[in-house]
């Protein structure tokens, strides 16, 4: 494997990812490049797992914190700007180390994708549509005009709905139409998967939904209503904050927040799994592996497969035993 070929480490929410790959960084002379939507956005820190800075163990991280939580999130402004990071890291001698779960961040960069044109107006109105008549309207307003995509597409994710109804109204074609067509990763990326036993992982994600309500999530995002969450079309409405938005709201109670957030967060994980295995080029490595790090390595750098020996006990083995050896050496 080059020396500067990145290594991508993949999966679904609250597999290890981020420990991994901080790892492999470690171990490979590395930089981090940040693959979550959400982790682009200052101060959604808790909500987001984001790895404190104190943690990083003093490897470079890159895309975390470059959005205020007023702006938009596009994949394609964040393609070209990680594809700008990661060239850089290339340039420097360095092996990019790009880690998250977003999944079509996650497309977009590794993939050869050029992006329908976007309009302002059309995806104003579209938003507006959803705020006023809720995610079910919106996903019955695709289901007529692109029945394919509406199909494909989580009926709860508002934002993919909004996309596809403004590509559809834009082209005239349908939204599968500008899909991606998967091939040889860019720069010729080593896809890494990271995935745990489905009741382990379920485990693991209320361990870290509660020590995030525990940890401060409802004070952090207080704080971020004054600088202006409310009105972020994408921040507002990330698993956890949307939550506790609601909850302060009084539409719910905190209890009801908490289990919303859980189950949110369960249903997202079974999406990335669904979306992830379908990619055949991702090698998948099990979180529980108390040698995670050397699985991953391995990977990275097989091992050749030495000749195999032909039995002793068979006639003639002895010759050809002769000839594999003089052949190896």
């Amino acid at each position: 494997m080059n020396a500067v070929t990145p290594v991508a480490v993949v999966g679904p929410t609250a597999t290890g990812k981020s420990d991994l790959g901080l790892a492999l960084a470690q171990r490979l002379g590395g930089e981090i490049v940040n693959i979550d939507a959400m982790q682009l956005y200052r101060g959604m820190d808790i909500g987001t797992a984001k790895l404190p800075a104190a943690q990083r163990r003093g490897i470079p991280h890159h895309q975390l914190d470059v959005l205020a939580v007023t702006e938009y999130a596009t994949v394609a402004a964040y393609q070209s700007a990680a594809i700008a990071d990661v060239e850089a890291i290339m340039a420097r001698g360095h092996v990019p180390v790009i880690v998250g779960g977003s999944m079509m961040y996650v497309q977009a960069l590794l993939d050869n994708w050029e992006f329908p044109a976007t309009d302002p107006q059309v995806r104003a109105r579209w938003e507006a549509f959803l705020d006023e008549h809720g995610v079910a309207a919106v996903h019955a307003e695709l289901r007529q005009a692109d029945p394919a995509a509406a199909a494909t597409i989580l009926p709860t994710d508002g934002r993919r709905l909004v996309r596809a109804l403004e590509v559809v109204e834009l082209t005239g074609r349908p939204f599968a139409a500008s899909a991606p067509v998967i091939g040889e990763p860019r720069w010729g990326t080593t896809i890494i998967g990271v995935d745990r036993e489905t009741a382990e992982l379920d485990a693991r994600i209320g361990q870290r939904t509660a020590l995030m309500f525990d940890g401060g999530l409802v004070e952090e995002v207080r704080g971020l209503i004054d600088q202006g969450l409310r009105a972020g079309v994408t921040a507002r409405r990330a698993i956890g904050y949307a939550q506790v938005l609601a909850y302060l709201d009084d539409e719910y109670d905190l209890d009801q927040a908490k289990e919303r957030t859980l189950i949110g967060t369960r249903r997202y994980v079974r999406r990335q799994r669904s979306w992830f295995r379908r990619d055949p080029r991702v090698r998948w490595v099990d979180g529980a592996d108390p040698d995670l790090l050397g699985t991953a390595l391995a990977v990275l750098h097989p091992r050749p497969q030495s000749p195999e020996l032909p039995d002793a006990t068979e006639p003639g083995a002895a010759d050809r035993l002769d000839s594999t050896e003089r052949t190896a050496q």
